[in-house]
């Protein structure tokens, strides 16, 4: 399924990723998942909460740069290789993903995906693997 993802652009300094978790406490706010990639100068923290319209709020009320993306949330078997069909899936029909992140608990693995072509990629995966939407 399609969801909302909130970007925040963060400086390289101590405690950054600290205001980020106690603005979105202060407003009981539960962070679902996120990733961190970085570069020399700043960060950049991709996050999936369930009240997204009310974490924009607080964060840009709080002098952070955010952005939303439509992002792909599906649900895989947490086992060897079921990841790697469904992406295979995905390369046939030539459909590039951009970046990803998981996490995986119990049976289930959790996988945030942005494709070139959400379109695309949702009409392969309902098509071949209905099962992970």
């Amino acid at each position: 399924m399609t969801i909302k993802q909130i970007s925040i652009f963060l400086e390289n300094k101590s405690g950054r990723l600290n205001e980020v978790a106690r603005v979105l406490a202060a407003n009981s706010i539960n962070m679902k998942a996120f990733c961190i990639a970085e570069t020399t100068d700043f960060g950049l923290m991709r996050l999936i909460v369930e009240e997204v319209d009310k974490a924009v709020k607080v964060l840009r009320d709080a002098g952070f740069a955010v952005i939303l993306t439509d992002v792909l949330s599906i649900h895989c078997p947490n086992q060897p290789g079921a990841l790697s069909k469904i992406l295979e899936s995905l390369a046939k029909e030539q459909i590039f993903i951009e970046y990803m992140y998981a996490f995986a608990q119990s049976e289930r693995a959790d996988v945030v995906i942005n494709p070139n072509d959400m379109e695309k990629c949702l009409k392969v995966i309902r098509e071949k693997h209905p099962d992970i939407l």
